[in-house]
């Protein structure tokens, strides 16, 4: 029995869903639009401020895409209402970024500086100082989008374990390991 597929998706105010004949979900809110193509063995009606995922029977290929498709349409909502954000540190001595242009522009210790350009539908923003690390924030409605960028550029410097240093999610635990010690 899928526990997440049988619970309703609330809509709430000011988002408009409407779902096609080849079960297309478009849901619009305040934030923008997003789709979710639904497969077509996979029911889903609009009804009263929500929206309901049903599967035709018990088989578990049908169990699994029931909690899926409901999870997406849940985000979808989710992201044309509230949206979605990731923040991510730059912790290091002469690690810097910046954002001219709506073009991320990281100094990582390199001999160059890396410059990473967004999606369309994600914003980047920096903020200077937040204790000592710059933070980086990312926006967006898409939660699948927002958690790649973010992952885009974390793979860019990822935290080693001796200083630290690097770019991590804020609050992400690196663990820390010894150096060599000097031999006597």
């Amino acid at each position: 029995m899928s526990r997440v597929g049988n619970q309703p998706i609330d809509t709430g105010d000011g988002v408009s869903v409407d779902i096609s004949a080849d079960n297309l979900v478009t849901v619009k809110g305040p934030k923008g639009e997003l789709s979710v193509q639904v497969a077509p063995e996979i029911a889903v009606v609009h009804e009263e401020g929500s929206i309901v995922v049903r599967r035709p029977d018990e088989q578990k290929r049908h169990k699994a895409m029931h909690g899926l498709y409901r999870s997406l349409i849940d985000n979808a909502v989710e992201g044309v209402t509230k949206g979605y954000q990731k923040q991510l540190e730059v912790i290091g001595v002469g690690y810097r970024a910046s954002v001219n242009n709506d073009v991320l522009e990281l100094a990582l210790g390199f001999s160059h500086p890396i410059y990473f350009v967004p999606p369309g539908t994600v914003t980047v923003t920096v903020d200077a100082q937040r204790g000592r690390n710059t933070v980086v924030t990312i926006e967006g409605i898409d939660k699948q989008i927002v958690g790649q960028v973010a992952a885009k550029i974390r793979a860019l410097r990822p935290p080693e374990p001796y200083k630290g240093k690097g770019i991590r999610y804020v609050g992400e635990y690196v663990r820390r390991k010894a150096g060599k010690t000097a031999a006597r």
